[in-house]
């Protein structure tokens, strides 16, 4: 409609923005809000859509970066008052390639403290994240201002980061679609950085055809980022095809070892059935070290978060929030052997992650095994286990934080109070193509991505 000259981007912003202010009371999806620089940026959108310089899908269209991602001139605080006061002096590589692509900056969303949560409740300074879905129920985090916020209709885009699930986590708890690339697909120079080996920068959309666009602009190699991937980047949008007759999908056994909500179950079951009946080949397979990842991902996130922050900690660790803190005290106790071991668990559980992905093209299984639970509360009832908030939310969402390997979740039906669940589909490095694929054919032959948060 903004290439056809149907809407202004300046109409587009203006309606975003009297939703934010409609909504951030009851949402906190915002810490910084930039409103002027947004009607600037649409003014300009608008002015050069009129004369025929339309940049691509993303011109005039409001985003949202998670408050890790450097845009120059505007305050960075990772969610601590500790960086209030840091104003980046340069663009990270993602805000400037949404520049150059014409988008919208609406604004710097919300975390948790650091990045270091899966629930969206580590965020002293701030404030928590709400649920659109109900305001007294989790986000999910760390990126739950960038859930919340696509969720909400706050923005069309946003950008999150994932350690150990906080794209998928609060995507997934929030309704819509959240992708983690391919470690290095994306990069990561100028994003404050939790742990260096599991740090993934993804977007979050309400449509897989929007993660595929933004995609096409994020996706590609960074010589300024040394851990950025020299792959050529594809046409994500022509992996939209809606045939994925053939395709292999392997169910993990060990994905229903552990506890899961029965609705949860039944209803991921029935999501799994339906790409069966688009012409799917669904079988069941085995990955028995999946058992394995919440400890091998402890050590490592643990080890690596305690390195990058261990001044800040003991500069200043009365005023980080006490459990991040314990968090981060806790990796200085991991001895370096044990680091060294759960390194090389990683290679093998890898290697038998990419064994697996020969004999299949995708994994399937639930994104999180319960909903959004209430906003306090450190522990759920899984089934009838009774977890802690953490283990619960990252126990399908770590494994490919371990293997780099590209992972999607897409909303596939509601549980009780009427808040949504996920599927996540994952597959080989390098090949968010086919995950995207599989997730648009399910997602089009189905109605969950249509429906919208009471808020």
């Amino acid at each position: 409609m903004i290439r056809n000259g149907e809407v202004s981007p300046v109409e587009v912003t203006q309606a975003h923005l009297e939703r934010i202010e409609a909504l951030e009371p009851r949402l906190n999806s915002f810490i910084t809000r930039l409103p002027e620089r947004a009607m600037a940026s649409a003014r300009e959108a608008e002015r050069e859509v009129r004369a025929g310089r339309y940049r691509g899908p993303l011109h005039g269209i409001p985003v949202g970066l998670k408050d890790l991602y450097h845009v120059k001139g505007v305050p960075n605080t990772a969610g601590s008052r500790i960086f209030h006061d840091f104003v980046p002096d340069a663009d990270s590589e993602v805000a400037a390639r949404f520049e150059a692509a014409g988008a919208v900056l609406m604004g710097k969303l919300s975390l948790d403290q650091f990045a270091a949560g899966i629930a969206g409740q580590h965020s002293p300074d701030y404030g928590v994240m709400h649920n659109p879905w109900n305001t007294d129920l989790v986000a999910g985090g760390s990126s739950g201002g960038s859930g919340s916020a696509v969720a909400a209709g706050q923005c069309v885009l946003a950008m999150g980061t994932d350690t150990g699930g906080s794209i998928r986590a609060p995507a997934s708890l929030c309704g819509i679609v959240g992708l983690k690339p391919t470690y290095g697909r994306v990069s990561r120079r100028g994003i404050t950085v939790f742990s260096w080996g599991l740090d993934h920068a993804g977007p979050m959309a309400r449509t897989v055809e929007d993660i595929a666009l933004a995609m096409n602009v994020l996706a590609g190699h960074d010589p300024k980022d040394p851990t950025s991937a020299d792959v050529p980047a594809p046409d994500y949008t022509l992996a939209l095809t809606g045939d994925i007759r053939g395709l292999r999908v392997g169910v993990p056994r060990e994905y229903f070892q552990v506890p899961v909500d029965p609705l949860v179950e039944r209803t991921v079951r029935a999501a799994i059935d339906r790409l069966a009946a688009l012409g799917a080949e669904v079988s069941e397979v085995s990955w028995p070290m999946y058992l394995d990842t919440t400890d091998i991902g402890n050590t490592i996130h643990r080890c690596e978060a305690a390195s990058l922050h261990w001044e800040l900690t003991r500069d200043r660790g009365p005023e980080i929030h006490p459990t991040v803190r314990g968090m981060l005290e806790a990796g200085t106790f991991v001895s370096a052997p044990d680091y060294l071991l759960a390194q090389r668990a990683r290679t093998a559980f890898t290697r038998q992650c990419l064994d697996l992905l020969s004999e299949v093209d995708l994994l399937a299984g639930p994104m999180e095994p319960v909903t959004a639970h209430r906003i306090g509360d450190t522990e759920v009832r899984v089934g009838d286990a009774v977890l802690g908030s953490s283990p619960a939310l990252t126990q399908y969402t770590r494994p490919f934080n371990l293997t780099g390997f590209p992972a999607v979740t897409v909303p596939c039906g509601f549980g009780d109070g009427g808040m949504p669940i996920g599927l996540q589909l994952a597959g080989r490095p390098f090949d968010e193509e086919t995950v995207l694929r599989a997730a648009h054919a399910y997602e089009q032959a189905t109605e969950w991505h249509h429906r919208r948060p009471p808020i």
